[in-house]
């Protein structure tokens, strides 16, 4: 029941849409395919993997802006994220004109997720956590065998996600890392939506903007 993944920045935003995979069955599911679905498919059929699943973290034009095609164009489920962020799937249209994406196509969640549900890719299963304060219905995934946390665009590597779009909050952000993350354990590695790699112990400590968190 291993779990592997595979991190693939996509879009002008280098957002980083991450392949995850059960090595014993190779089913495999995409985290936030917000574009440049060639590249992500391309990878794919390299790890010989079978794509059947996209996940969610939020909905923001980088992180779902290819989700809608990529679900009808390989008959996809979309998996996330929680309900709170119907407003940003509503407007995906707009915020492909107002950050020069390609248009974005329309779609319904397949399932919508709650905190503390699971999903489960092969043989591997994640915890699923609602952390609002970025979007209001943001989620990350965390693998507790793989000691791995997708964390969207909650925490980075150095920061945290900005607060002053819809639905944003710097509280409930703050609460989200702190009540939520923190307890994934100091050795988790997250995997954020932008940048590089880090460990929920690494910012508790030294991230300036959680000092005393």
């Amino acid at each position: 029941m291993s779990l592997h993944y595979r991190t693939i920045p996509v879009t002008p935003f280098e957002q980083n849409a991450s392949l995850v995979w059960c090595e014993a069955t190779r089913k495999a599911a995409v985290i936030d395919p917000g574009g440049d679905l060639p590249r992500l498919l391309a990878a794919v059929d390299e790890l010989g993997l079978e794509l059947g699943q996209i996940w969610l973290t939020h909905t923001h034009i980088d992180h779902a802006g290819g989700a809608g095609e990529l679900a009808r164009t390989r008959d996809l489920p979309i998996i996330g994220p929680h309900r709170g962020d119907q407003y940003w799937i509503d407007t995906l249209p707009q915020q492909s004109r107002m950050f020069g994406f390609p248009p974005a196509e329309p779609f319904t969640p397949t399932r919508w997720l709650e905190d503390g549900d699971s999903v489960s890719v092969g043989d591997c299963t994640l915890a699923v956590r609602h952390c609002p304060g970025h979007t209001a219905g943001h989620v990350v995934f965390h693998s507790v065998q793989a000691q791995r946390c997708f964390v969207g665009d909650v925490l980075f590597a150095g920061s945290i996600g900005r607060t002053d779009l819809h639905g944003g909050d710097f509280d409930t952000l703050i609460a989200s890392i702190t009540q939520r993350l923190w307890p994934m354990g100091d050795e988790t590695v997250f995997i954020p939506g932008h940048g590089p790699e880090s460990s929920f112990g690494r910012e508790r400590r030294f991230n300036p903007f959680l000092q005393g968190s």
